[in-house]
């Protein structure tokens, strides 16, 4: 859809994980754990011995974009990775 394979990760994004336990399983990104390079999203939690819920964390390579949420700053990264519009110098012009 827009054009670009790869794209860093950010909240709020909905993501649908390719790899391991919960595989095929879609959700909302709820945080993005820089420090140990893990994500956390919706419903896919563990329950601890002492019944509190908590989140898994989730490889951000494991997973695959399905819906962007867009701003200015990543409208202007998706136009600045398009990979459709040709770049360069010459145009087809020049060259004949």
């Amino acid at each position: 859809k827009y054009n670009v394979r790869s794209l860093p990760i950010r909240r709020d994004d909905e993501v649908i994980i390719c790899r391991g336990h919960f595989h095929d399983r879609e959700g909302k990104v709820t945080t993005v754990y820089r420090k140990k390079w893990r994500i956390h999203i919706e419903r896919v939690t563990r329950d601890k011995a002492n019944g509190q819920t908590v989140p898994i964390g989730i490889h951000p390579s494991k997973v695959m974009i399905t819906k962007i949420k867009i701003d200015k700053d990543r409208k202007a990264l998706l136009d600045r990775k398009n990979r459709a519009t040709k770049k360069g110098k010459y145009t087809e012009k020049d060259t004949a």
